[in-house]
């Protein structure tokens, strides 16, 4: 899983003219999914979202994480994450899970968030979304969890 991971000052994505996630301060998470992921993957990324230090703490250094800093998470589903564009112009997302893969990732992935303790918004899965934020800092950063391999670790 890969998530890019922005500090906000505030967030919310619409669809159509409804909204559907707003937040305040916190993280704004924009998540792909790829072929290879599992639950697992979407749990550890939530902890890794979960535990981030990207918040200044007392001396001004970055040093908190969004629960310690009472903020917020947005998630919201990005199957463009995992777009390649090594060759030609256009995209290919042949990495990009299917969306009967994706979506429970996704959920997972969000109720790991809050079975952590963080407030959760979400945006809504295959929506055409508009996604505005104010990043804060600007703190943008990219985190990738990646599916164990069958055979388990390589020797060398």
């Amino acid at each position: 899983m890969r998530a890019l991971v922005q500090r906000v000052t505030r967030a919310s994505v619409t669809v159509g003219d409804e909204v559907t996630g707003a937040i305040g301060p916190g993280l704004c998470v924009l998540v792909g999914v790829t072929h290879a992921d599992r639950v697992d993957e979407a749990r550890a990324l939530a902890a890794k979202v979960w535990h981030l230090r990207v918040f200044d703490g007392p001396d001004g250094r970055p040093d908190l994480a969004v629960g310690e800093v009472g903020g917020e998470v947005l998630v919201i589903s990005q199957f463009t994450l995992y777009g390649d564009t090594r060759k030609g112009r256009r995209p290919s997302w042949i990495s990009a899970a299917s969306p009967e893969q994706a979506e429970p990732l996704i959920e997972e992935l969000g109720a790991e968030l809050r079975s952590l303790g963080a407030t959760v918004a979400t945006g809504r899965f295959r929506a055409d979304m508009a996604v505005e934020l104010v990043n804060d800092g600007p703190v943008t950063l990219l985190l990738e969890v990646d599916a164990p391999s069958p055979t388990g670790p390589s020797e060398r």
